[in-house]
């Protein structure tokens, strides 16, 4: 055993996975990798957002294949426990693992990048195969193509975090040439290679229709329907875990977790949810945004402020709770240059910070419409941060009843020049009402023509406190608000409102019932606000 090449580390990592009380059985993958083991199929690249347990399942494929080690203690109690071949490869495979995130402290170019990550394979080729004679000097390729043809040996790779120098200090195309050249040398058509597994957040880079690493299948986050189910938590398994939660003494509900962390989707339309996020939620029994801060990610919100003008109506309609039309038809695959529309929106796919499904992206969740409303607050946002702002206002207004200021509001949103306050119809009014109150989901879940009582009401704010003040609106164009608030209470939207669930109330205050409407004539608003208790 060594550091790179059937190392005890990836199993100390996976032991500590297995640990956690919150741990998820992924480990039906290698079903599917075994069946890819020295066959026409065995070179795969999945990619996925940060935080969807990438690192986490090379550590598991690791941790299953490699000689030396002997992880029959964890694996005998897994699912992987009860395929037909499971014995057959567990511990019976050399494992060479790559961490392309890591870099020595002096890293100048791709060429200290690349002899870093050589001499590290290179010298425990020359520890395991010592009657092979290696040369330091040799080539990695080189060096085991020798012990293939003298020994037969063969070698699986995972290369974890490819896409890694792509985001480096030292990158550049030229580098870039290089390091795919290196790649294209070690796992392309070499007989010691068993089986490539590769996983990165980029697709593969191409520079030519002869790519350097055509020889891999590539599975991608909104395309993928045969990894799909082995990266994130699935809604069955988050509820599960929910439970487990509630077993060791927590008290979070899934319904919390999936206000805050659902919104993603597999290519077939399952719900599904990040690891990391979910982990965290659990195992601090609080639930907030665990986003990390630093990272491509930032960098990601930092190109919508430098580009706002290619993205200022679709970042407007999404925060709206508006899902945006938008095929998803090529990958681009570096920060350098971003500047129209696609290259931002279809990058921040790749990233996870936009939901895509049939041709649709949106904002997934709270955690991600946190980092959003931080940019929208930003001045270079323009007359979008004015609206952020008076979001609060907006909601202090509507508690207290103050029609004229709430009024006066909604006549400043309209003043401004957003093409998609046209008010054409009942739907433009309803963006309008989700930016006005964007900073309510602060306090408030939110929910738009949500079904109860007789029909389906536009907006009902259920109070995240059950002792805070509900809110019903609803929403009219050339009507009033008085024949708005007669619709709530003659279909009686409020009903959800009153009911318990899990045995205590929805809401213990009031319930504020709001007509809003928009004059096509008068080019005005009129508000009205009401407490239910005193229109029954």
């Amino acid at each position: 055993m060594g550091k790179i090449l059937n190392s005890v580390g990836q199993l100390v990592q996976f032991q500590k996975l297995y640990n956690d009380k919150y741990f998820v059985d992924k480990s039906s993958i290698l079903t599917k990798l075994n069946e890819s083991i020295n066959t026409g199929n065995n070179y795969i690249c999945i990619t996925r957002p940060r935080r969807f347990g990438k690192t986490v399942m090379t550590n598991l494929i690791s941790s299953y294949y490699a000689k030396g080690l002997d992880s029959a203690e964890i694996f005998d109690k897994l699912k992987v426990a009860d395929i037909e071949d499971y014995k057959q490869h567990l511990n019976q495979h050399n494992v060479i693992s790559l961490y392309m995130s890591e870099q020595p402290r002096v890293c100048n170019d791709v060429n200290d990048y690349l002899a870093y990550h050589e001499h590290k394979i290179l010298k425990d080729l020359e520890k395991s195969y010592p009657h092979c004679e290696l040369d330091m000097e040799t080539e990695l390729w080189d060096a085991l193509n020798d012990i293939f043809y003298e020994t037969r040996e063969r070698f699986i790779f995972i290369v974890d975090e490819w896409d890694s120098f792509f985001h480096s200090d030292f990158y550049t195309e030229e580098g870039a040439k290089s390091y795919l050249t290196f790649l294209r040398n070690l796992l392309k058509d070499k007989p010691y290679v068993e089986l490539a597994y590769m996983t990165g957040v980029l697709p593969i880079k191409k520079y030519s229709s002869g790519s350097e690493l055509n020889m891999f299948d590539e599975f991608y986050f909104p395309t993928d329907t045969i990894y799909d189910t082995f990266f994130g938590f699935s809604e069955e398994e988050v509820k599960e875990l929910c439970e487990r939660n509630k077993q060791n003494g927590g008290s979070i509900k899934y319904e919390q977790l999936a206000q805050w962390y659902n919104g993603y989707y597999t290519s077939l339309g399952s719900r599904l949810y990040n690891p990391r996020s979910i982990n965290k939620a659990l195992n601090q029994n609080t639930v907030k945004d665990y986003w990390t801060e630093t990272g491509p990610g930032t960098e990601i919100l930092e190109l919508i402020k430098n580009n706002v003008g290619a993205v200022k109506e679709d970042i407007l309609k999404m925060v709206s709770g508006e899902k945006i039309y938008f095929p998803f038809r090529y990958f681009k695959t570096e920060f350098a240059n971003l500047r129209t529309r696609q290259d931002i929106l279809s990058i921040m796919i790749i990233y996870g910070f936009l939901s895509y499904y049939k041709d649709y992206v949106n904002i997934p969740n709270k955690e991600l419409m946190t980092k959003f409303e931080t940019v929208l607050e930003d001045s270079s946002m323009g007359y979008i941060a004015e609206l952020a702002k008076n979001s609060n206002v907006m909601l202090e207004a509507t508690l207290a009843g103050d029609t004229k200021k709430m009024e006066e509001i909604l006549e400043f949103v309209h003043n401004t020049e957003v093409p998609i306050l046209q008010y054409n119809d009942e739907n433009s009014l309803s963006c309008i009402v989700n930016l006005i109150y964007l900073n309510a989901r602060d306090k408030y879940r939110i929910e738009r023509e949500e079904k109860t009582g007789k029909g389906f009401a536009d907006f009902i704010f259920y109070p995240l406190n059950t002792s805070d003040t509900a809110i019903i609106l609803e929403l009219k164009k050339d009507d009033t608000p008085e024949n708005a608030i007669a619709q709530i209470m003659e279909r009686k939207y409020y009903t959800k409102l009153l009911q318990c669930k899990d045995g205590n109330p929805v809401c213990e205050q009031d319930i504020l019932v709001v007509g809003m409407t928009y004059d096509t004539k008068n080019k005005s608003h009129r508000c009205v606000v009401q407490r239910l208790d005193e229109l029954q």
